[in-house]
């Protein structure tokens, strides 16, 4: 009496959504509004900082928008939050969106 045999066994799950096509890139960033979407998990108090000031320095015009006016994605709130971020992209006419870190 061993271990128990199995004819099949599948370590991944079922895939149950379905793909969805990527937006197209802006082919640059100057004069775009960015906005920043984070989880507010791992440290992206720390990471978003560090990407607007790289991002300002090749695009001294780009915009951003922070994370806080977003809501934590992962939080709580997290329906409500996502369920408003069309509108609030909308809102703060976004060009370009960071969603992080992990989300």
């Amino acid at each position: 009496m061993g271990e128990p045999t199995y004819e099949v066994v599948w370590p991944l799950g079922k895939s149950i959504g379905e793909a969805v096509p990527l937006a197209r890139r802006a082919p640059d960033l100057r004069g775009k509004t960015v906005c920043q979407v984070w989880d507010w998990l791992f440290r992206g108090d720390e990471v978003f900082p560090l990407i607007r000031e790289l991002l300002l320095e090749r695009f001294p015009d780009v915009k951003f928008v922070d994370y806080d006016v977003f809501g934590n994605t992962v939080g709580p709130k997290q329906r409500e939050v996502v369920a408003a971020l069309p509108d609030l992209l909308k809102k703060h006419r976004c060009d370009a969106v960071i969603s992080g870190i992990g989300n």
